[in-house]
């Protein structure tokens, strides 16, 4: 089975590749001024100097982008408005996701179908706004979703130029044991067209699909959605719902400013019950994999790595929030009883959550 031993005194005998003990992160009087959520040709760069932000840019790619000549299937997507009665098509699905995660309450892979991470997103966004909470939209939600123009401004899909970066990533064939994985260099993406999804926070499929005809080559322009800000008010406490599948992020007033869909541990590895607190937050963690006959395989860090990309170790030894290898399965495959998000997600919280937050588990 699976040994996450590697927090506490364990990680220091693997050798993490990257540790960060990063003390509790401190809002600034100004934060609404000072990080704004709203891009103008550049995502992911946030402004200021508060430990958030500090360590967000650190963790999280920085993404230029222009609307310049936009294919007329991504001036449909970023025009697109809910009336009642309307059919949920891709384009407005689309839209819908985007509104969601840029007021923080996150959907997954973007896709642009309407489906139970984008419900429970909105439901999110609905309770965190005193709103009824809903099956279906309704105009009351979307007047919330759209009420802020400067938000709203933003473009949903935009022109990204590729990079030399972008291109010329390692990556690797995965084989199935744990045995195999251990002698990988590193457990990287198995394409570029993967790590161009996760960077864009895009299903793979859906990123194909509004690029048919791109070789994804360097100096190539391709249309991506447009990933916005993350979350960048410090987080206290985090309540990982089993029952939806959600991850609820709280302020230090006790206020719900995030939302993220996860997988709660499953059937046959239940996750625990009650409240702990987060001990110790990893970038690009290594993994133990422990056989039935105790033999130990360690897995190198990376994106395919079984626990993504972040470690967040809680006060309960082998439990914790990480990541995950395969996004698009968010809220629809089991977990060793931990908490998995998107890599993304993952990253974002980790630049937030502060140490010695607060886990509940409900």
């Amino acid at each position: 089975m699976y040994s996450l031993t590697k927090i506490s005194s364990a990680m220091a005998a693997i050798g993490l590749s990257t540790m960060l003990f990063m003390s509790p992160a401190i809002a600034a009087p100004n934060a609404d001024t000072d990080i704004s959520p709203v891009t103008n040709g550049v995502s992911q760069k946030l402004t200021g100097d508060s430990k958030t932000a500090v360590s967000l840019n650190k963790l999280l790619p920085t993404i230029n982008y222009n609307t310049e000549k936009l294919p007329k299937t991504a001036q449909k997507v970023n025009s697109a408005k809910w009336t009642k009665g309307a059919k949920i098509d891709q384009s407005l699905g689309t839209k819908l996701q985007a509104l969601l995660n840029w007021h923080q309450h996150g959907v997954g892979a973007v896709d642009g179908y309407w489906g139970k991470n984008t419900r429970k997103a909105m439901q999110a966004f609905q309770q965190a706004n005193n709103l009824s909470v809903t099956d279906t939209l309704n105009e009351e939600t979307w007047q919330a979703l759209t009420a802020s123009e400067r938000l709203t401004s933003q473009p949903v899909l935009v022109n990204y130029k590729l990079t030399e970066d972008d291109i010329n990533i390692k990556t690797t064939t995965i084989p199935a044991s744990a045995e195999d994985k251990a002698k990988l260099d590193g457990m990287y993406y198995e394409s570029v067209l993967e790590g161009l999804a996760e960077k864009f926070h895009m299903n793979e499929k859906y990123l194909k699909s509004l690029n048919a005809n791109a070789s994804f080559s360097a100096g190539e322009t391709i249309i991506v959605y447009n990933p916005s800000n993350p979350n960048t008010k410090p987080v206290s406490r985090v309540v990982a719902d089993k029952t939806t599948q959600t991850l609820y992020a709280y302020d230090k007033a006790d206020k719900l400013i995030a939302s993220y869909p996860t997988t709660v541990g499953s059937t046959s590895t239940p996750s625990p019950t009650g409240s702990h607190t987060v001990k110790v937050k990893v970038h690009e963690p290594n993994y133990t994999y422990t056989a039935e006959d105790g033999k130990k395989s360690i897995i190198p860090p990376g994106p395919n790595n079984p626990v993504g990309s972040v470690w967040i170790g809680l006060s309960k030894p082998s439990y914790g929030i990480h990541g995950s290898p395969d996004p698009a399965r968010i809220s629809r495959q089991a977990s060793a009883g931990c908490i998995r998000l998107t890599n993304w997600d993952a990253l974002a919280l980790l630049g937030t959550i502060e140490n010695g937050a607060t886990v509940e588990f409900k």
